[in-house]
């Protein structure tokens, strides 16, 4: 059940990356029903600002994790960046497409332990993709009837926050791990175009049977969101791109020539080894959405 925050607590501190502090609340206050209100410390602020967390925590969290908290450059990249990238499943929408996917078609747990696996780092992206797929191989009907029963869930405030960015001329892309035929909709909602999204292509034969999935894709394999964003820094001249994402693969994205700085999303999965390296975590977009 998913921990509501009712009443507040305040917290103030700076959160290293290397040795993080953990978070810390008044004597008597349930760690399930509170809401926090975030204050970068005077020496990494930037004016007033003031990071608060709105919304309710994800039901894997039980308290306040330890978040990164941004630097005056992170700040700067973030306000100035040229483009921003999003991963797709637990960022911009609620839930992970080929877990869904493959509940959809009976095999939904084993799926999901395989998930868990790839976001955390613990396998290479390629391995856990190809092995899920095998789990249930999705038929082209299997896709169309699940997409005609499961519109997309998307997450509070990315409709908000894509807005924005968009207001101040700044590009939006989707770079995920995820289906294309699966986050097309998802684009369609957010206003992006499609040419935008980099993602894995389900493949199938004549009759409609699951053929695989499209190695060529650069999200097909570890580092892949590094490489699509390379790419787009070489085509556009972007000099300041952001990544944002919960996983171990939107992490890799900040490699040389990839992304400038990663913000991890733990607003619905938290992972702790990501947050961890992150250099900003967020909890919920209001927090973005401000500080821009």
């Amino acid at each position: 059940m998913e921990a509501v925050l009712m009443s507040s607590c305040t917290v103030v501190g700076a959160f290293s990356i290397s040795r993080p502090r953990h978070l810390t609340c008044s004597p008597g206050l349930s760690s399930r029903s509170r809401k926090q209100h975030w204050v970068l410390p005077p020496r990494r602020s930037v004016g007033h600002l003031i990071m608060r967390a709105s919304s309710t925590l994800p039901a894997s969290i039980s308290s306040p994790p330890p978040c990164p908290s941004p630097s005056q450059d992170t700040l700067g990249i973030w306000q100035a960046a040229d483009a921003v990238c999003f991963d797709v499943d637990s960022t911009v929408c609620t839930d992970e497409g080929i877990d869904a996917l493959g509940e959809f078609c009976g095999a939904g747990k084993a799926v999901a332990a395989w998930t868990s696996r790839a976001m955390g780092g613990s396998v290479p992206f390629e391995d856990a993709l190809a092995a899920r797929l095998a789990l249930f191989k999705p038929s082209l009907m299997d896709v169309e009837s699940f997409l005609a029963s499961n519109p997309p869930k998307i997450s509070p405030g990315i409709e908000e926050l894509i807005r924005k960015l968009h207001s101040k001329g700044k590009a939006v892309y989707l770079i995920s791990g995820g289906f294309r035929q699966m986050i097309a909709p998802v684009a369609k909602i957010l206003r992006i175009q499609e040419e935008n999204i980099f993602a894995n292509k389900l493949l199938f034969n004549e009759n409609g049977s699951y053929a695989g999935f499209d190695i060529k894709e650069p999200t097909s394999k570890s580092g892949g969101k590094a490489a699509a964003i390379a790419h787009l820094k070489q085509k556009f001249g972007y000099k300041k791109l952001v990544m944002i994402g919960d996983g171990a693969t939107d992490l890799e994205a900040r490699q040389p020539g990839g992304a400038d700085i990663f913000v991890c999303f733990g607003g619905v999965q938290f992972r702790v080894p990501v947050a961890a390296q992150a250099d900003w975590c967020v909890l919920n977009f209001r927090d973005l959405i401000e500080s821009l």
